[in-house]
């Protein structure tokens, strides 16, 4: 009986895949995001204000680190939790796939999570006159609260894997 609970409890990793994959149509949403973005700015490039193309770049840089995100997370989750992928060497490789371990992915997690956080800080603060005090007084915390939790995490990682060894 207990080889068969532990027989499904490991093949249970698979429900996983499915949602990795759907990551993927996330992704791709993004995608027409993107472009949408890009598709709205040409016709009115040349009447836009510097800051407004600064604050649409900051937008479109935004979407570009939270794309990446999702593929560091589809691809390193699926490797660590699902199963390895199997790349032809014909086929490009990514040169951190196979490396990233559930700690360092989410350390590269919060990372990622500290500079879209900071592209939208930068988004507010070009924006200030039209933000009242108070939200960007909150703005600031969260980013804050954000920045201290990522080195938390990454201090506690390297202090767990300097006792390790």
């Amino acid at each position: 009986m207990e080889k068969i609970i532990e027989k499904l409890m490991y093949s249970s990793r698979w429900i996983m895949a499915p949602i990795y994959l759907g990551m993927s149509l996330i992704l791709l949403a993004l995608g027409i995001k993107f472009f949408q973005e890009i598709f709205h700015i040409v016709p009115i490039i040349f009447s836009m204000s510097e800051v407004d193309l600064v604050l649409v770049v900051l937008s479109l840089i935004d979407i570009v680190l939270v794309g990446g995100l999702i593929v560091m997370v589809m691809f390193s989750g699926y490797e660590n939790f699902v199963s390895r992928l199997d790349v032809d060497e014909s086929d490009e490789k990514l040169g951190w796939l196979g490396k990233l371990d559930a700690g360092s992915l989410k350390n590269k997690v919060a990372a990622s999570i500290v500079a879209i956080s900071s592209i939208h800080l930068l988004k507010i603060f070009m924006n200030t006159e039209n933000i009242d005090n108070d939200k960007i007084q909150w703005y600031l915390l969260i980013h804050i609260t954000f920045v201290v939790s990522a080195f938390a995490m990454g201090y506690l990682d390297k202090i767990t894997k300097s006792t390790e060894s």
